[in-house]
């Protein structure tokens, strides 16, 4: 059995930012990276390659597919890649990989394992649409995306409706016009948002407003790209009435859940007494 002095010392596993449409938002650091790493795990090839050849990089090192499907069974050959002595440079489409994108399960592995781990940054769609928005944004909270179904959605927002961060997620164009309208029913048609469009591509777009009218303009469609939506946090206020919350736990009823659990869940979200809201939606029952 070799010792430790004949086992090679460790690569290192480098985490980079890729521009989110605009190649000239590569920073230094990547151009670096991609042509001298010795394994890039890529959640596009393609895409990867063409970043490469907008940049100007030959990519000498080992160039594999790490997307959602593939991420977990490709953790022991990079894992083994850096205890070689390699380094691997992991990267999504486009951002932060791990943020909404493939990456977390490599990074908890190797740190882990207590291999280096390192992270170039660079773009990121949840900075840049915050910034973009208008809306006091000094504390924020990032949810993903926005879940696909209405009733889980609206149980999503319920859960924000009290929320005094600004929230940023991501949603599907195709899916926008429903989510906006399902946020005009549960925070209000007053709240503020923005919705951010093609983020440092040629056609950006960013419309900011209460979210009757970004529901408005989403439901005249189509609309197009990759969308990340910012919501204002609420309003510092006292608790809302009991009364005005009872549609948000029969929502929740509706789809499955017992009163009890609807009302527990409403209640803590709002800060309002369970026993209160329980009674009011007993009441406001026929």
């Amino acid at each position: 059995m070799p010792s430790a002095l004949d086992l090679p010392a460790p690569g290192r596993l480098v985490v980079a930012a890729t521009p989110l449409g605009d190649s000239r938002d590569a920073s230094a650091r990547l151009l670096d990276a991609l042509a001298t790493a010795d394994v890039i795990a890529a959640e596009d090839t393609r895409r990867l390659r063409s970043l490469a050849a907008a940049l100007g990089v030959t990519v000498t090192g080992k160039v594999l597919s790490h997307y959602d499907a593939v991420e977990v069974a490709k953790l022991p050959g990079l894992l083994s890649d850096v205890r070689d002595g390699r380094t691997v440079l992991l990267v999504s489409d486009a951002g932060m990989p791990a943020v909404s994108d493939p990456g977390y399960r490599l990074v908890a592995a190797a740190a882990a394992e207590g291999l280096p781990v390192t992270c170039l940054p660079g773009p990121s769609a949840v900075t840049t649409a915050l910034v973009l928005s208008g809306l006091p944004v000094e504390r924020f909270c990032f949810e993903g995306f926005a879940p696909r179904r209405s009733a889980e959605r609206r149980r999503w927002l319920a859960a924000l409706l009290a929320e005094p961060r600004a929230t940023v997620f991501f949603e599907s164009p195709h899916r926008l016009a429903d989510t906006l309208a399902d946020a005009v029913a549960v925070l209000g048609a007053g709240r503020r948002a923005a919705v951010c469009r093609e983020l440092t591509k040629k056609h950006e777009e960013v419309l900011r407003g209460p979210l009757s009218e970004l529901a408005d303009w989403a439901a005249e469609g189509p609309v197009r790209g990759e969308i990340t939506v910012v919501l204002a946090g609420a309003a510092p206020t006292e608790a809302p009435a009991v009364e005005s919350l009872v549609g948000a736990v029969e929502e929740r009823v509706a789809d499955g859940e017992r009163l009890k659990d609807a009302v527990a869940a409403v209640a803590q979200a709002t800060g309002v007494a369970k026993r209160d809201l329980y009674e009011a939606t007993l009441t406001a029952r026929p």
